[in-house]
């Protein structure tokens, strides 16, 4: 049998065991089990409930540090999952469309957000039943499912609080029933040494439960009952802030490219360090929370004060680490600098996608924008292969001119076998990019269906341009070296054409395409290239027939010319559809009009 099963097996049997001896136990772990159950789906309401309008304000809410921030803490105070904001900052910051200073202050402002659960929790953890609430609130969430979509969201929500309200209920019940068979106050002691102890709880309990919030009302319901002392449950807040960073640390580190995983070591230090400030000022600050306490009234209740600590120690970090924004970015992408495109895979080096990653695929506005990096990556290398199948630097593109000399010049070794540069260039990351788009599960508006079937047509057609450049090499690259003559002239006179056309429309993809006016200056500019294309291509075939009417090509020179003019001609055609892609209304230009708002 497989080990995990095994495993799994096991540990259900100790577990089942464990409550047959124990019922308060039992009732315990039922109530975490209900709240945890509650809070995912009161997570899942709201994210259904916000719709795409979550994605958009955080697209268009980190234009300042300030409004990062901001949006970081109303966003985790709505979802009550820092978690949840933090990946999502990761998701945008991964597919381009946030910086990474932005996504720095979002980070800021989920640590703030959280803790205004802790309020409500500690508020909730009263002596006060909340079952009679709960009752009737799942009543009306389930009816909810059956008042469309936008009632079956508002219903999950409902449900989801409900849950909660009786996983609390539960949590209670189940450390009142422990009585003194569970006190960690009078077992725990009171030095450093016993405190960070305590910490490291907190951050295990934590990182298995996957919820700091979970965790957090454990605490306070263990504090409530007289279970723990105030000093020890502000050292398990302290490990619980840091235990609330592993899971975005892990998905960022494993799933997301360079700038995702910047911003998951940028939340891990902001706890870390919070955290060991926090433990090395335990003693003062727990002093300042009961001072403060008394002047608020609530100087007795030690579930508010913890409750206060939390946010202390926690603004207290971002006051830290505000002025030194710049500068933690700064060092963040010395420390981890982009990596290579080129890996190892079957014999080969090929180059990889740089801006795909998995958190991106949680949104349809953060996936556009990655793709439409991706995109954008996948066609720089298409036009450095084609380049190199023309035996030309495509630094060259960018020239006031053109060097007539270097059109004409023969290769000297500068030519590159276009089909290895296919395989390393471009295979890899055209790969990688059918693989991302056909893994998003997210639901998509018109608009955005539009954009995904025109990338992959787009991406498809730079493709095609590459594999003819492949075919069009095969004769170029040998005429080229050859002698002077009038069939070498011709593949000049071809391999001129097409460098040309390359120049031209990269010149239309780098022109501004804000307003009519411009988008119809970048139209005119590729109709001008269209009518350039057909007039060489009509006037390179008067020529090559006029030079096998005079002897000097022969027809099987000719027959290599012409084929090689209709790969010249699918090149240019497919390069021209990729530019006019990004004007159309599903492109990303054309999803940015309509409000999604992400850069290109």
């Amino acid at each position: 049998m497989n080990p995990r099963i095994l495993l799994a097996t096991a540990a259900a049997a100790l577990l089942a065991w464990s409550f047959w001896r124990h019922g308060a136990w039992m009732q315990l772990c039922a109530g975490l089990a209900v709240f945890l159950f509650g809070m995912q789906i009161l997570e899942e309401g709201l994210k259904q409930l916000a719709g795409g309008s979550l994605e958009k304000l955080l697209a268009r809410g980190t234009s300042t540090p300030l409004r990062g921030l901001l949006f970081g803490v109303a966003g985790t105070a709505a979802l009550q999952s820092s978690t949840l904001v933090s990946l999502l900052a990761i998701a945008f910051i991964s597919s381009g469309l946030i910086q990474l200073a932005g996504g720095i202050a979002i980070i800021f402002g989920a640590n703030l957000g959280a803790t205004s659960g802790i309020w409500l929790l500690a508020l909730a953890g009263q002596n006060l039943s909340l079952s009679p609430l709960a009752l009737p609130m799942l009543v009306f969430g389930v009816l909810g499912g059956i008042a469309g979509e936008r009632g079956k969201a508002a219903g999950r929500v409902v449900l989801g609080v409900a849950l909660v309200f009786l996983g609390i209920d539960q949590i209670k019940a189940g450390f009142d029933g422990f009585g003194g068979g569970f006190d960690l106050a009078g077992r725990g002691g009171d030095g450093m040494g016993a405190m960070a102890l305590f910490v490291l709880g907190g951050l295990l309990l934590t990182v298995v439960l996957q919820s700091s919030h979970a965790a957090l009302m454990l605490t306070l319901a263990a504090l409530a009952a007289g279970q723990l002392q105030l000093e020890q449950s502000l050292a398990i807040a302290i490990g619980s802030n840091v235990g609330s960073s592993v899971s975005t640390a892990v998905v960022g580190m494993l799933g997301g490219n360079r700038s995702g995983q910047r911003l998951a070591l940028a939340h891990v230090l902001f706890n870390a360090v919070t955290a060991l400030l926090a433990f090395a000022l335990l003693v003062p600050l727990t002093w300042l929370v009961a001072a403060l306490a008394g002047l608020a009234g609530f100087g007795g209740n030690p579930l508010l004060q913890l409750a206060l600590f939390h946010t202390l120690f926690n603004a207290g970090g971002v006051a830290l680490f505000w002025p030194w924004q710049r500068r933690l970015a700064q060092a963040l992408q010395r420390w981890l600098p982009e990596r290579s495109d080129a890996i190892a895979g079957g014999g080969i080096e090929r180059v990889r996608a740089r801006h795909l990653s998995d958190q991106a695929l949680e949104s349809a506005d953060a996936a556009a924008a990655a793709v439409a990096l991706e995109l954008e990556h996948l066609g720089g290398l298409s036009v450095e292969v084609i380049c190199q199948a023309l035996c030309l630097p495509v630094e060259a593109l960018d020239a006031d001119t053109p060097d007539a000399a270097l059109l004409g010049a023969r290769p000297d070794g500068r030519c590159r076998d276009a089909e290895t540069l296919y395989q390393q260039r471009v295979k890899g990351v055209y790969g990688d990019l059918l693989r991302f788009m056909g893994r998003l599960e997210v639901v998509l508006d018109a608009e955005h269906q539009r954009f995904w079937s025109g990338s992959q047509a787009a991406a498809a057609r730079m493709v095609d341009a590459v594999k003819d450049a492949k075919h069009l090499q095969k004769n170029l690259g040998q005429r080229l070296h050859e002698a002077d003559s009038p069939l070498r002239a011709a593949y000049v006179d071809l391999r001129g054409h097409l460098f040309g056309q390359l120049r031209g429309l990269r010149r239309v993809a780098l022109m501004p395409a804000d307003d009519a006016a411009q988008r119809q200056a970048r139209q005119q500019g590729l109709e001008a290239l269209d009518q350039q294309a057909a007039r060489f291509d009509a006037a390179f075939r008067q020529q090559l027939f006029a030079a096998v009417k005079h002897d000097r090509l022969d027809g099987l020179q000719a027959g290599s010319l012409l084929n090689d003019l209709g790969y010249a001609r699918r090149i240019h055609a497919s390069l021209r559809d990729v530019v006019a892609f990004t004007d159309e209304p599903g492109s990303l230009r054309g999803l940015r009009r309509r409000g999604a708002h992400a850069p290109e």
